[in-house]
């Protein structure tokens, strides 16, 4: 597996780290005001999410405040929901914009009121 980041530094990634899993997933990662983002994009299931789970995971030891910008999940399921509760109870976890299926499997099973979603990274980073 191709390594997700580059630099764990304050400075921002010029071009963030991007690990690729089938399905057309896409895991970037970056440091923004103090938050460390990882960007989202594509399909999760039990097939995609190691990725995901890779860089949440190593981003919930390593830093105060984890940003997942999931504004281009395109489908998930359980798997990401999980995925989501385990990284929140390990750290401070923000969401930001969760595509509109992401949002509706929130609400359907209660995980929206226990995640912090957030309208943008700016607004994450800063709560």
């Amino acid at each position: 597996m191709p390594a997700l980041t580059r630099d764990i530094g304050g400075e921002p990634l010029r071009e963030p780290a991007a690990a690729y899993a089938s399905g057309g997933a896409a895991v970037s990662q970056y440091e923004w005001r103090g938050a460390w983002v990882v960007t989202a994009r594509g399909s999760y299931d039990m097939d995609t999410i190691t990725p995901l789970a890779d860089a949440l995971e190593t981003a919930a030891k390593k830093f105060p405040k984890v940003v997942l910008d999931a504004s281009g999940i395109t489908f998930a399921d359980s798997t990401l929901l999980n995925l989501l509760i385990l990284t929140h109870q390990a750290g401070t976890l923000r969401v930001v914009a969760p595509s509109p299926q992401l949002r509706r499997l929130c609400e359907i099973t209660g995980v929206d009121s226990i995640l912090e979603i957030r309208d943008t990274v700016d607004a994450a980073a800063a709560s």
